[in-house]
């Protein structure tokens, strides 16, 4: 009890979530009276990562950071614009078919936030588009950012469960398929009511020259995830792949990247990467102490009494990750949670870790379009001046959508290992 309340306490006050767990940790260790524990702190926290799959996390940063220097991004969306064409609502296919390409490489949902945000909100404001449902629909594209493959959220689940990142990655490209064709047909509905513009008229010669010029683009998602699927390379190779095949994309086709640009950038991906892995590293600890403490046990013991199949148990995480994700961030709200709820799922219900990885995943995700912080809103907010509040008003029918997913997800686990052996 002492350990909790000191960990709410100092996470109120706004000290970073991996200094919370690494000082809750110590103060557990101090209330057990067992001193002994200390010896292995710096041991646990070393474990945690000392592992080969997270290089991967660096480098899939690394390649988002190039993308960008390189003006891959920008191709990508004119790409996805060629290949809707001029249609009513064209511009809000343009932005989540634009984020599903992008997510490809990204594979972080405020960043991904943060970099459409600004390109497609005033392209969709020029266009008669009201500029809070841009916003709040580029908020929502983003949510695909995290599932489909490549993503950090799946490196660090794989890592916390001990399961093949590979397969983590894999198991989201369904579910990313699935939020983005739902999220079409509620564009295509709410098309009907609001009359959205149709987008810029374009003929078949320049769509095709745009598709020639952009497809080059293409090549690193295909890199990467072709690499994994096919058996070539493991999620590490592939982003280190990926990662060069960005540069010399960068370089040589889009003519934007020039490798002077390369110190800043990797001190960039080394700042953003450390934190997370800072993060893993605490989760190690926090986990250890768990299992001493004997959390997963007591925890199981009470959910018993209300889960009593696979889906009641899945339909009650869902609950209680979507109220943790809406005041704590992704990858923290993974550390938090996985150690506790992942035996109770294996052990107890028998679900696969594959399965229970991806609707952990996609609840967090959505927990970062839920208020009270709602914090993917507020990085569209920071970006395009839109009302964060009235973003997620105007978009409900997208949060409604995404819940049906979950359930969809939770009730079928062909949605998540389909693409697996």
């Amino acid at each position: 009890m002492l350990t909790t309340l000191f960990f709410l306490c100092i996470m109120l006050l706004g000290v970073p979530i991996g200094v919370c767990l690494c000082l809750a940790g110590l103060v557990f260790i101090f209330s057990s009276g067992d001193t002994v524990l200390f010896q292995s702190f710096p041991v646990q926290m070393f474990g945690g990562v000392d592992s080969y799959g997270l290089i991967a996390i660096p480098l899939f940063i690394l390649i988002g950071e190039i993308m960008n220097g390189g003006g891959i991004t920008r191709r990508l969306v004119e790409l996805a614009m060629a290949f809707v064409g001029s249609v009513k609502g064209g511009l809000a296919y343009v932005n989540i078919l634009a984020n599903c390409m992008v997510a490809s490489i990204i594979g972080s949902a405020t960043a991904q936030v943060a970099i459409m945000s600004q390109i497609m909100v005033p392209q969709m404001e020029k266009q008669g588009y009201d500029k809070t449902f841009a916003a709040g629909l580029t908020v929502y594209g983003g949510m695909l950012g995290p599932i489909i493959p490549p993503s950090v959220m799946f490196v660090v689940y794989g890592v916390l469960a001990q399961v093949a990142v590979g397969d983590m990655l894999i198991a989201g490209i369904l579910p990313g398929i699935l939020l983005t064709l739902l999220f079409f047909i509620i564009i295509a509905c709410m098309g009907l009511v609001y009359n959205y513009p149709r987008s810029e008229q374009r003929t078949l010669r320049q769509r095709l020259i745009t598709i020639a010029q952009a497809s080059p683009t293409l090549l690193i998602p295909i890199v990467i995830v072709g690499s994994i699927l096919g058996g070539f390379a493991n999620p590490t190779e592939a982003a280190a792949v990926g990662a060069l095949a960005a540069a010399l994309i960068g370089r040589f086709v889009t003519k934007e990247f020039r490798f002077s640009m390369m110190p800043a950038i990797l001190l960039k991906s080394a700042i953003y990467a450390s934190i997370v892995l800072f993060l893993v590293a605490a989760a190690a600890v926090f986990s250890w102490l768990l299992i001493y403490g004997k959390v997963p046990q007591a925890a199981a013991a009470w959910i018993q009494t209300v889960a009593k199949d696979p889906v009641s148990f899945l339909l009650l995480t869902n609950a209680i990750l979507l109220l943790i994700g809406t005041v704590i961030d992704g990858i923290p709200g993974l550390i938090m949670t996985v150690p506790i709820l992942l035996p109770i799922a294996t052990d107890v219900y028998g679900i696969d870790p594959r399965h229970f990885g991806v609707v952990v995943v996609v609840n967090l995700v959505l927990g970062l379009m839920t208020p009270p912080v709602g914090l993917s809103f507020f990085v569209a907010a920071a970006v395009t001046g839109a009302k964060a509040g009235k973003m997620f008003i105007v978009t409900l029918p997208f949060f409604l959508v995404s819940c049906v997913a979950l359930v969809l997800l939770s009730i079928f686990p062909s949605l998540s290992l389909a693409f697996l052996k």
